[in-house]
């Protein structure tokens, strides 16, 4: 561990009063609020410029990575997690590629499985507008990377969408919900021009000195939108679907401020459950409450016909396996069972936003060659 650095505010996401923010602005303020930094200090119970203050400090430290509104993609954009058969030599420069160079693929990701071994070690996913081709897309990629193959998983129904690491922090196997997890299908919104104006404005990043009270009034003007009808605006695509939650997103996997990292291990799970028994086998799925994600994807035959995806994050194998071990149970218990199961670890990772805007994707497909 690299040697401790000093900051007058606590930075560490360890401290009682930034835990109990963080426990609250991961994945809590769902939807678009007006006073995000307010509501935050409402269910924290601190006082609104301690939150303010924290949160600024710890995003200057890197303790927090970003802070965002984030968007329902899968309603904006055709979405899919994309699985790469890749020659190992080939792996690293690929990841870079990929990463650095595609602003469509959000997470990038080096995985082993925990069974055997995989050539499909890479996996990556994609937003592309409607009107544009994820095959394409891909195409290019691979001939980019030097990839065999590739398979296109789009996400056929959401169980789980959140992240909330620290309020998963210390919780038991087996811990769920007594209710079943609602199912949320992918359904593209049709987004006029000031729609997306609005939505660019929405979806970028603040700095830490943005962060505070009225943040949406002093973007709305910079942008040179009436703030009125920016916030109108902004309502109106939340009641439409496509607004995810307002979130500081921590930096999980890497040591920032001196601190150890937040979760070592995160493991992406898969199950072949039986054909016809997706939806019933994601809804208890769903209920654990230790999963950040968890979808219908059929994978296909080259990769045992899974066709249930599940995230989990956890600060030992062990723990993460023993979270594993109990769905496992539960799926038996319930009697739908499974065929197959594995873990993928993840390794190397970048993790970075989706561009999803149509106009962007059209100036770089034509950079790229790909239209």
């Amino acid at each position: 561990m690299s040697a401790a650095i000093e900051y007058a505010v606590p930075v560490s996401p360890h401290d009682a009063v930034n835990r109990s923010i963080l426990e609250v602005s991961e994945d809590c303020i769902r939807g678009f609020v007006r006073e995000p930094i307010r509501e935050i200090a409402r269910l924290s119970g601190l006082h609104p410029l301690v939150v303010i203050e924290r949160i600024r400090a710890m995003l200057d430290a890197g303790t927090i990575r970003r802070v965002r509104q984030t968007l329902l993609a899968t309603n904006l954009a055709q979405g899919a997690l994309i699985a790469w058969k890749i020659d190992d030599s080939l792996i690293d420069a690929a990841f870079d590629f990929i990463a650095k160079r595609d602003p469509f693929s959000g997470h990038v990701v080096i995985r082993n499985c925990e069974k055997g071994r995989t050539d499909w070690r890479l996996w990556t996913t994609l937003k592309v507008p409607t009107g544009f081709s994820v095959e394409a897309h891909c195409e290019y990629l691979r001939r980019q990377i030097g990839a065999e193959r590739y398979r296109v998983m789009p996400a056929l129904r959401a169980f789980v969408l959140g992240v909330g690491h620290m309020r998963r922090k210390g919780m038991q196997p087996g811990e769920k919900s007594p209710a079943l997890a609602e199912v949320m299908e992918p359904s593209i919104v049709d987004l006029s021009a000031r729609d997306w104006d609005v939505l660019i404005v929405l979806k970028q990043d603040f700095a830490p000195d943005e962060i505070g009270e009225g943040m949406w009034e002093r973007r709305a003007r910079a942008a040179g939108i009436d703030v009125e009808t920016f916030l109108a605006v902004a309502e109106d695509l939340d009641r439409r679907g496509v607004i995810g939650r307002f979130s500081t997103f921590l930096e999980h996997t890497k040591p920032v401020a001196g601190e150890d990292r937040l979760s070592s291990f995160n493991g992406l799970f898969h199950w072949a459950v039986p054909a016809g028994r997706e939806i019933e086998a994601g809804r208890e799925i769903g209920r654990f409450a230790i999963l950040t994600h968890a979808y219908w994807r059929n994978a296909g035959p080259e990769l045992n016909d899974v066709n249930i995806m599940a995230v989990a994050h956890g600060e030992t194998k062990d723990q993460v396996m023993a979270h594993k071990a109990a769905i496992d149970e539960h799926l038996n218990a319930t009697g739908i069972g499974f065929t197959f199961t594995n873990v993928y670890w993840g390794g190397r990772a970048e993790i970075k936003p989706s561009e999803i805007s149509p106009v962007a994707y059209r100036e770089w497909a034509r950079k790229a060659g790909v239209l």
